[in-house]
Order: structure tokens, then sequence, then C-alpha cells
């Protein structure tokens, strides 16, 4: 048996990986091949110094081969403009340290063939190991287009596969030629596409001198962009002296290569595709698009698909939350049951439970949202969303790419701000992460439906419109409005120079991918527990020690009256119990957290607040919807007739026999929830997303300010 296990080790570790990166056009199909040949077994980080992320999977090519396979950005030609396509061009240039591919798969849409070209062609005059893979031969074929598959093979140069990842048509034909292509019995094209010498033959010439192994056209990139590739200083040098004494002209250059290959792209267009009259077809997409572009029923349709979006974050997220919570209930108190009363127990249930509580609960609304951010992806709908949002957005200093990050701030901030990644420009993606948490996320809802419980009486206009939930709604239009206002400040402020490009691809429209929805939920999910989930952690077992500890000399004296009257008291099991629910109440006033909660109480009083809201402000840094549960301890020492939290709440008052939750009051803490940054994980996000602490501080900073001032100025208003 040991023999036999250690035959089959060496036969896996025998053999050969190869490196094979896949590049292409956007929505050209290339995420659906990747997921096609690496399944599950896949890995999500960040390509070094960039917020981009460098999807890796693993394929087994056949018996004797391996690979490694690295999904890039899509990108349109080797001239890159955003740090997406940066990425992906260095690895092609064979300029990113950390990345080597030795294959690479083109991904080229057959129903967008000559657009497509430019890019294919560009990769094949690199003179590296090339396999092109055809997608959506399907639709080409249905809107009447017809390719010769062997034929454009011949002319490019190269091997060509039709593939279907979404029917998992082609896909052994494609490892079969990557296998014969690694093992270079295919190799790419020996002519260039076009004469790329003739573009600028004395510098490519010196270049060549310089670089041997280089081909003509990189050469031509190292003259342009030879500044980015980690090249010695005297490289750089001879590079420099190169186009000076060539006089070579960059723009000149590029303006002629593209050009030329679009010249050479339709003569190989003419002689293997035969394509339909374009003034005889009336394909569905556009019939599609005359309505939800539409300047007046377009709105209309996307503000239902938004709602719609809206309700079922919260009502298909409902339930799974609430076993989760459940089931950590279930878990704590048997823990409390089997556990002697002692610290450590207390930090296992009340911290560390509690944290991992805190984590779990928020992964069924991403997996969620990001399913259905990629259903509407996969049916080409997100597109015309970004499209039509695109004029109101630039006139605050956002573009149409902002408006899906916003609406998914009001489930969560934290995958909303991890979705601001495909923002090209810096400075619209910045003010998109620093105005997305306004949102009222749903982890507001339960401040806000037990607050409007309390002061907004339940009453109906014109029969169906409801005052509460019109006030409801208020309070989310309030977040989305501020929104818009800060960023138009922001946008004078930030003094990034970067020009904004809205180029956008309207896709086809087609069917969803269940696979690459379900792949996209796991991933998500797992992203949000590894890196949001650890600073959610430590700032719940931080809050379990500020409110079980405190001054000694405060608690010892909290000890010493409740152990007096446990001796000379004589009440019954009920009044005992009414002790102990005291006994906490006091010994959480003189914890740490409750030292605080009366060091703020100052600050907080103009607002209509007193300490004990004080502290729920504190402890709902965690997560918003902390304040509930922590007003549920609070007001605990006042259940004398089993009232709900709502009814202890409506009977509180402070010091001077005044209630607290008056309708002025209440209405300031709602306001101060829309706009206050109360919720680390998302601190934490942006920090990861914009690499520095610096923009989570100014976003704290400005969002407590703008939550300080709006709710006194509510308080003194009403």
């Amino acid at each position: 048996m040991c023999l036999r296990i250690s035959f089959v080790f060496s036969m896996v570790s025998s053999k050969k990986n190869v490196h094979i990166a896949l590049v292409g056009n956007p929505n050209s199909g290339k995420t659906s091949l990747f997921n096609a040949l690496t399944g599950l077994n896949q890995k999500v980080g960040n390509f070094p110094g960039v917020t981009v992320d460098k999807k890796t999977g693993f394929c087994a090519l056949n018996d004797e081969l391996t690979s490694t396979i690295i999904d890039l950005p899509g990108t349109y030609s080797l001239y890159p403009r955003r740090a997406d396509e940066w990425v992906a061009y260095k690895v092609l240039m064979h300029a990113d340290e950390q990345v080597h591919a030795e294959v690479i798969v083109l991904i080229a849409d057959a129903s967008n063939l000559k657009r497509n070209l430019l890019f294919c062609s560009q990769v094949i005059d690199l003179k590296y190991p090339v396999v092109i893979a055809l997608t959506m031969v399907d639709i080409a074929r249905k809107n009447g287009t017809e390719i010769d598959i062997a034929g454009l093979s011949t002319e490019l140069g190269v091997p060509v596969i039709p593939v279907n990842p979404r029917k998992n048509k082609g896909i052994m034909q494609l490892k079969k030629t990557l296998v014969s292509t690694a093992k270079q019995n295919q190799i790419s094209a020996q002519r260039d596409f076009i004469s790329n010498r003739q573009l600028a033959p004395n510098a490519v010439d010196t270049i060549k001198n310089i670089f041997p192994d280089l081909s003509d056209y990189a050469g031509i990139h190292y003259l342009i962009n030879h500044e980015n590739f980690p090249l010695p200083a005297t490289m750089q040098q001879l590079i420099e002296q190169t186009e000076v004494d060539t006089k070579f002209n960059p723009t000149k250059t590029q303006a002629e290569e593209i050009l030329q290959r679009y010249g050479r792209i339709k003569q190989v267009m003419q002689q293997n595709v035969v394509e339909p009259d374009p003034l005889q077809r009336k394909l569905f997409t556009e019939k599609l698009d005359n309505l939800l572009l539409h300047r007046v029923w377009g709105y209309i349709i996307l503000l239902t698909v938004l709602f719609l979006l809206f309700q079922s974050i919260f009502s298909m997220a409902q339930y799974p939350m609430d076993a989760i919570d459940w089931s950590f209930a279930q878990l704590s108190g048997w823990l409390n049951n089997i556990l002697p009363s002692a610290w450590g127990s207390d930090l296992l249930v009340n911290g560390l439970v509690a944290g991992l509580n805190g984590i779990l609960v928020f992964v069924p609304q991403i997996m969620i949202l990001f399913g259905l951010i990629t259903l509407l992806e996969d049916t080409g709908y997100m597109a015309r969303i970004s499209f039509l949002s695109d004029k109101l957005m630039r006139k605050v200093g956002l573009n149409g790419k902002s408006v899906m990050p916003m609406i998914s701030g009001f489930a969560c901030a934290v995958p909303a701000i991890m979705t601001t990644r495909n923002i090209e420009n810096r400075k619209e993606r910045l003010l998109t992460i620093l105005v997305t948490p306004l949102m009222s996320c749903s982890a507001r809802l339960p401040v806000y439906t037990i607050l409007i419980a309390l002061v907004v009486p339940s009453k109906y206009y014109l029969g169906f419109l409801s005052l509460q939930g019109l006030v409801m709604m208020g309070l989310y239009l309030l977040g989305l409005i501020f929104a818009l206002i800060v960023s138009y400040v922001f946008k004078f402020i930030i003094k990034l120079k970067e020009k904004s490009y809205f180029i956008l691809e309207l896709p086809v429209y087609r069917a969803p991918r269940w696979k690459n929805v379900g792949i996209t939920m796991i991933e998500k999910a797992k992203i949000f527990v590894t890196d949001a989930g650890r600073v959610i952690l430590f700032i719940s077992l931080l809050l379990w020690f500020l409110s079980s500890f405190g001054p000694p000399s405060r608690m010892h004296k909290v000890d010493a009256k409740y152990a007096a009257i446990e001796r000379t008291s004589l009440r019954g099991m009920k009044q005992s119990l009414s002790v102990q629910k005291e006994y906490k109440s006091e010994k959480l006033q003189n914890s740490f957290a409750g030292i605080l909660g009366k060091a703020i109480e100052p600050a907080i009083k103009p607002l209509g607040y007193d300490w004990k809201i004080g502290i729920a402000l504190i402890t709902s840094f965690a997560a918003r919807e902390v304040f509930v549960g922590t007003m549920a301890t609070l007001y605990s020492v006042e259940d004398k007739d089993n009232k709900t939290l709502r009814q202890k709440m409506q009977s509180a008052v402070k010091d001077d026999g005044s209630k607290v939750y008056t309708l002025p009051a209440a209405l300031s803490l709602m306001v101060f929830y829309v706009f206050a940054m109360q919720c680390m994980s998302t601190l934490a996000v942006v920090k990861r997303e914009t690499r520095t602490w610096k923009w989570p501080a100014v976003q704290f900073v400005y969002m407590t300010g703008l939550a300080y001032a709006m709710s006194l100025l509510v308080y003194h208003l009403f």
C-alpha cells in the first residue's frame, strides 16, 4: 500500500507544469473559458501594486502536462490606458517580474471578429506561442456570419480553435492544441502580421542589437514604454538615446501601425468571413436596446429593475441570516450551559463566538448581491445601466460605472466598495469609494425600524401611503442625495489629474451562466471572510474587553455593593434575577465602555442623546445593527413586566425624568446613522482598496462631522 501511494505521488509530482495566460477583449468570453478550464480549482489575489484581481487556476491538460492558468484583465489593444490594461500589457511584454506566461491563449469573439483581430494581431506579432480560442461562434451564425476557421488559422499563422465554454464544447480540442503548442510542435506565426520594421526601421534595428531576442514589434513597444519596464539604468539610457538619434515619433508610429493593421484585417475578413448586409438585418439586441435605452422608458425600466434588486437582497437574505443568527444563539446558549463561569468562558461566548456571528451573518447578503450583479452582467443589462446614468454621474464627478457600487451599498458597503475596481479613472473610483457608505445599508435597517416605530405614528395617506414607510424611504433618499452632493464637493478637492473616458461596449443579450454565478458568489464570500472578517473579529474581541473590564477600584466597589445586597437579601428568585440584571448593568456603566459613554455624553447631549445611547454609538462601530443589541442589554434592568425592547425604550427617561426617545431625539439619531461611518469593516475594505489609511481617515472624519452637524440641525428643527 505504501509503495502504491509513493508511486502515485511520484507520478503526480513528475508532471510538467506550463504557465498559460488568458487574454482578450472585455466581454469576449474570457472568464467563461477560465471557469470551464479550471472549475472550482481557483484562487483570487491581487497583482502586485494594483487593486486588480489576479485569478489563477489549475488544469490537467493530459496525463503528462498540467497548467497554471492566469486570467488577465480584458484589454482592447497593446496600448494601455487603465491600471488593469497595464497589468495585462506587462505580462505580455514579459515585464512583470512575478507573472511569466509560456503560452498565450487569445480569446476572440466571433460575433465581433474585426474588432478582436486588432488585439490578436498585436499579440501574434510579439512572437510568443499563441493559440486563439474563438468564442461565440453560435451567436455569429445566428447573426448570419460564417467563418472559415481553417482559412483564418492559415492567414494568422496560429491555431484557431472554436469553443463554447457555456456548453463545454471545444475544450478538449483546445487542451490538445495547448499541449502541442507547449511542446513547441506548434509555434507562433513566423511572419509578421504587418511590416513592423517599416514603421521605424532605424530605431527597430538599433533596439534589436541591444535586445536580440525581441521581435520587431516588441522592439517598437520597448521604444514607446521602456520607462515602465524593469530594465537597468544603462539600458534605459541606451533606449532613450536611440529615440533621440533616430528621431523616433511614438504617436506617429502608433497611428501608422493601427492603419496598417486594419488594412490587413480587412483583407483577412474578406477572404475568410462571410457577413450579412448590416442594412438588411435588425438584431434582437438592437430592438431591445431601443426600449431599454429609451429616454423615458429606459429610466422607468431601470428604476423597476433596481427596486426589484434592492428588495430581493433583503427578502432572499432574510432566512439564511436568521438561520445563522439562530445557530449562533443556540451555540452560545449551549456553551453557557456547559462551561464554568469564568472570564475565559465569557471571552469564548461573548467575544469569539459573537465575533464570528458578526462576520458570517453578512455572508448571505454578500453572496446574493454578487450573484444578482453577475446575473445582470451576464445578461448584458449592467452595461446599459451604466450608459443610462452616466450623464447625471458626470455632473458630480463620477461616471456611469459608479452607479452599481452605489446601488450595492444599499445592501452592504463592503462588497459595494469592492465592485469599484471596474472604474478605470482613479479619481472617479476614489470618489465612488468615498461616497458609497452614505447609502443606507441593510445593517442600518434595524435601527431605522425600531426608532420609526417609537416616534412615527402608523398613519396612511390616500389609503395606501404609509407615513412610517415614507419616513423610511426618506432616510434612504437622504443618503443618496448627500452622496451626490459630497461627490460634487470632493471633485474640486481631490487634485488627481486624469482624463476620463467613458468608452463602454454594449454586449449582446444572452442567458446567464449559472456556474459562473456560483463561482463568483463563493469567491466574494471568501474574500469578505478572510479580509474584512479578521478586522470585525478583532473589533468584537476588543469591544468584549471594553465591556467586561474597567478600572479595578470601580469594579471592586460594584462587586462589594452587590455582595452586601446578596448577603442581606431575603427576596425571591424573581427579585434575585432583577438584582443580577442591575448588577450587570452597573458593571457595564463602570466598564471602560461605560466610562467612554459617560465621557462622550457632554458632546452628544446637544443631539438629544444620553450616555446609554453613547455606549451604543461606540459598540455599533463593529456593525451598525449592534445598536439594537446594545439597547436590549442596557434596558434589561427595567424588564420587570416582560416588556419588549420597544416598550422599554418608550418608557426610558433621563436623569431629569424627561423621555429619552422624543420625536426630535429619535429623528436626530436616525439621521446620525444615515451619515455616520459606523462600520469598521467598511474602513478596513477602503484601506485595502486604496492601499493607505489616508482615505479611510478622511472618510471617517467627514462622515462623522456631517452626521453630527445634520443630527444637531434636525434635533433643533423638530
